[in-house]
């Protein structure tokens, strides 16, 4: 029965969490629960987990409009029509095109079982749907049925409460979010602008007690309910599987790779060295991890044939294979790191290798990609950005019609770092009613997603095509962006690959070619021992004139090596690895 929620990854619009949607509808006794948000089907995956702790039977769908006009709703039968209706979604997206007012017959479910769509009241005439259309009715629109004359049952139509927030004090903050998108004062909303005050969670027994006179309809809903369901295996890798035509073939390809590289690395005689690289073959197949490090292989080699810098760094630098691979500089072995640091069979957490091109010439590196595995399989990582406190004030302020200069008082004063500061500034305005409100309706909206916006630096390459898992959007980059971010990748068994930017590349790039006009001399940047011996480099680290080296130019870094006192490539190393750049568990852009 309730064919219409929504949480807040309906941008600007829901207020319910994925988790808060799934435990108001738990403790009503429902067994049975859509998630249609506006345009996208971003917490989809989320929604099934939790349904299926809750015991809760999860239908996934999308809300379709054009800005405020409610087009129609998608319903999924299976996970065939959820990658359909992830398609549809992302063609209008990507085109930057309006939804048309219903799908048309060549873009219509490849077969009619896979999915349904259910107009609003007044949209269709019944004698015009097909077999998998439907109009939903409101318990508040039941008085409309009286002038269509029904003779006798139909089975085109259903019940459709809609829930898109919790209470009244949610139905403002609705209300808030709205006024925000719109870039309007609260005042100036109109009705086509929000949604309807009774938007909640009507309890079952009740909601069918409205339908009494119309039992049919009732019986429509739960027929379309058994039709609909989706699953997800969570533990299954559904990265790209095959780097070449087979398991087998990958598994020989990287081994003559890594003993190529072995020899070019180390030379031909080196024991240590060899059992390395056979125990991390070993563990890598075993983990199915062949086809990863071709990937990153294939990248860095096309980077390389196009003249471009590389580095790559983070956990991947403790592999040997990545080393003699060539996807790494780091000597795993003369620096003592440990390969299960970044690949082991106990490690909850996937691996990644983090590449760093030149801003100049990482799109080019990720039109590569797309180009070499097909874009029907190959998306950058989504994540959202976040309402925090001075964006909610600044935003809050406006919707209430606050002037400038108030607003701006108001985001510095009442900015805090802890709830101490907070509660001072709202005792000293508590005679302000108006600041009272942005101050309580802002701790409800806080960490609420604002908008779609892209990881820095993640790429998924998948097995299945993209829309198996996600619709897609096209941020300015001009690159097919998922609408689900690194941690909802990471939970369905999609790994991320960092393709990142490092503008210190582009002007080493610069300086060598530099050089080379001016000294004629060449530099071969990835001859590290050179640079590990070369004393004026050992200067420049003992006396901390390391700004513009990645890792090693911040403040906190600068005044660690100035207590060690480091002018030795091994200490500096293990120096760097002590304060490094951490990743939230958010996920989302603040």
């Amino acid at each position: 029965m309730y064919l219409n929620c929504k949480t807040f990854f309906s941008f600007r619009y829901g207020t319910f969490t994925t988790e808060e949607l799934v435990k108001a509808a738990a403790a009503l006794g429902v067994t049975s629960l859509a998630l249609t948000n506006i345009n996208n089907t971003c917490d989809v995956w989320d929604f099934v987990q939790y349904c299926q702790t809750h015991r809760i039977k999860p239908i996934v769908g999308a809300e379709i409009r054009n800005e405020d006009q409610l087009m129609y709703i998608l319903l999924a039968a299976n996970n065939k029509g959820l990658a359909w209706i992830n398609r549809f979604i992302s063609s209008y997206l990507i085109e930057k095109r309006p939804f048309p007012p219903g799908p048309v017959e060549e873009q219509f479910f490849a077969d009619s079982r896979d999915g349904f769509v259910i107009y609003p009241f007044g949209a269709k005439l019944l004698q015009a749907l097909l077999p998998n259309e439907k109009i939903g009715i409101r318990p508040d629109e039941l008085n409309k049925l009286y002038g269509l004359r029904l003779e006798g049952p139909t089975d085109k139509l259903v019940l459709l409460q809609p829930v898109t927030f919790q209470d009244s004090v949610h139905y403002n903050v609705h209300r808030l979010l709205r006024a925000i998108d719109h870039n309007i004062l609260l005042s100036r909303l109109r009705p086509g602008q929000t949604a309807l005050p009774n938007e909640t969670f009507i309890p079952p027994l009740q909601l069918m007690g409205s339908f009494q006179a119309y039992p049919f309809i009732i019986t429509n809903t739960f027929r379309l309910i058994d039709s609909c369901g989706v699953s997800m295996d969570y533990a299954a890798d559904k990265n790209k599987k095959n780097f070449s035509a087979s398991k087998k073939d990958d598994m020989q390809l990287l081994k003559k790779l890594a003993y190529d590289g072995l020899q070019r690395r180390y030379g031909k005689s080196n024991l240590l060295a060899s059992q390395r690289v056979d125990k991390e073959l070993g563990i890598i197949d075993q983990m199915f991890f062949n086809a990863y490090f071709l990937i990153t292989w294939d990248i860095i080699r096309y980077a390389q044939s196009r003249g471009f810098y590389h580095v790559g760094r983070g956990s991947g630098a403790n592999s040997i294979v990545a080393y003699c691979l060539g996807i790494t500089d780091v000597d795993p072995i003369e620096l003592d790191l440990y390969f299960e640091r970044f690949l082991n069979p106990q490690r909850s957490s996937p691996p990644d290798f983090d590449i760093d091109f030149s801003w100049k010439d990482r799109d080019e590196v990720i039109d590569y990609v797309f180009k070499r595995h097909g874009q029907e399989y190959v998306a950058l990582l989504g994540m959202y950005s976040t309402f925090q406190y001075n964006a909610i004030i600044r935003e809050l302020g406006k919707v209430f019609g606050l002037p400038k200069e108030e607003i701006d008082e108001l985001a510095e004063k009442g900015y805090y770092n802890g709830a101490s500061r907070q509660e001072n500034f709202q005792k000293k305005k508590e005679g302000d009613r108006i600041h009272q409100l942005i101050l309580q309706y802002g701790k409800l909206i806080q960490d609420f997603p604002n908008h779609l916006s892209i990881h820095p630096g993640g790429m998924l390459i998948s097995e299945e095509p993209i829309y198996t898992y996600t619709a897609t959007h096209l941020p300015p980059k001009n690159f097919h962006t998922t609408q689900i971010d690194m941690f909802i990748a990471e939970n369905i068994g999609l790994f991320k690959l960092d393709i990142l930017s490092q503008r210190g590349l582009g002007h080493i790039k610069d300086c060598i070619e530099l050089i080379r006009e001016n000294k004629q001399v060449s530099i071969n940047i990835h001859e590290i021992e050179k640079f590990k011996q070369d004393p004026r480099v050992k200067n420049q680290i003992r006396t901390v004139n390391t700004i513009g080296c990645f890792y090693i130019e911040s403040p906190a870094m600068r005044h660690l090596l100035k207590k060690l006192e480091c002018d030795d490539y091994l200490t500096l190393v293990a120096a760097s690895s002590i304060i490094r750049p951490g990743v939230g568990r958010s996920g989302m852009m603040q």
